[in-house]
């Protein structure tokens, strides 16, 4: 039987541990320090069809993410899994030059060949779009897509691992090659799944690696609504102040995007109070919720904001993603899968060719 450890407990780590428990032939354990994983502190919003980066191989890996949590889904229904962190209930797309909205409404048209879970689209006046979110204001035209989802990524990640019931180690570890297979703390492993996000250079600088892994921040406030938002849509707007309803009456609001703060996962009073004066003239109804608390957490992003996975370099054996940034709910689960069917050396839908490790694990020394 051989021994795969994952390092890091996140979406990606957590998506590639469940489907690595279903191989008969596999033992697996899942380290994870506990602290600042971005997953815990993510927004939750699975609408990738309306961004305008250029990079081609970004957006096919977020399409084909948000496409991936159907099978994730049934897979997880299959195994008896209640599915109640996840919620196909719509987007709205709000823009401060609402010109742009027809063009961006025709983008999306074009991909819908694509990927038809976009489903309906519509740019709707306020009126139409109090409908479906009542009490949403500031603007006068919004678009609207119904296949938006919403995600509470800490549930998913708890259901994922209880229902992969793989060997949990809570403690902070480092990697040591040997002759054959890898030692960490006391055991020893064939195969190695890096998913430690921003932390991945802890583990691969102390080999000689120079990792192009920077953090970045993130805050959100969650609220509690005295009615229930379980078929309200997710708001977007332009910024941070993003909206995600939930059912019994939860509403999240970021997250902040904030850079050179390395590791702090001290809650900013100031940049979230910021953020809700933002969109308290959009949604009045925040004065009268009440906090129910902050969420941190650290985003990983790479010199060019694009991610990244495949077998370390060098390091036979050892396989890593990182650089996910905000976008990481939506590509987290379709990485941590490859990752799971690089392992096995099973057939992939995505090219690790196109997002290459190489250009952000560097070897730079032998040890």
């Amino acid at each position: 039987m051989k021994k795969v450890a994952i390092i890091g407990a996140g979406i990606v780590g957590a998506t590639a541990a469940y489907y690595l428990s279903k191989e008969a032939d596999l033992e697996i354990t899942v380290f994870d320090h506990g602290q600042g994983q971005a997953t815990k502190a993510a927004a939750g919003i699975i609408s990738p069809w309306f961004s305008k980066r250029r990079n081609k191989a970004w957006y096919k890996m977020a399409r084909l993410g948000a496409d991936f949590y159907v099978d994730l889904l049934a897979d997880l229904e299959k195994s008896g899994q209640e599915i109640d962190f996840y919620q196909r209930s719509g987007v709205f797309l709000l823009k401060k030059d609402e010109s742009k909205l027809e063009e961006l409404y025709e983008l999306a048209l074009q991909r819908r060949e694509d990927s038809p879970l976009i489903g309906q689209l519509a740019i709707m006046d306020q009126a139409s779009a109090n409908e479906f979110f009542p009490g949403l204001q500031g603007f006068d035209r919004l678009l609207y897509a119904s296949g938006g989802a919403r995600v509470d990524g800490q549930l998913l990640v708890t259901c994922l691992l209880e229902t992969s019931q793989v060997k949990l180690v809570k403690e902070k570890v480092s990697l040591t090659p040997l002759t054959s297979g890898y030692q960490i703390g006391e055991d020893v492993f064939d195969r190695v799944i890096l998913a430690m996000g921003a932390w991945l250079g802890d583990v691969l600088e102390p080999l000689g690696y120079e990792v192009d892994v920077r953090p970045q921040k993130g805050q959100l406030r969650d609220y509690q609504i005295y009615q229930d938002l379980e078929s309200y849509p997710v708001v977007m707007p332009e910024g941070e102040w993003d909206l995600i309803p939930f059912a019994g009456g939860k509403l999240s609001l970021g997250a902040t995007h904030e850079n050179d703060m390395g590791f702090d996962l001290t809650v900013d009073e100031t940049l979230l109070q910021q953020m809700e004066d933002v969109a308290l003239p959009h949604y009045p109804t925040l004065t009268e919720a009440k906090s129910s608390g902050e969420r941190v957490g650290i985003r990983a992003y790479t010199s060019d904001f694009s991610p990244f996975f495949g077998q370390v370099p060098g390091l036979s054996g050892v396989y890593a993603a990182s650089g996910l940034g905000s976008s990481g709910l939506t590509t987290g689960p379709i990485i941590g899968y490859h990752l799971a069917q690089l392992i096995q050396d099973k057939e992939l839908t995505l090219d690790p060719v196109n997002y290459p490790i190489a250009n952000y694990v560097k070897r730079v020394k032998s040890e």
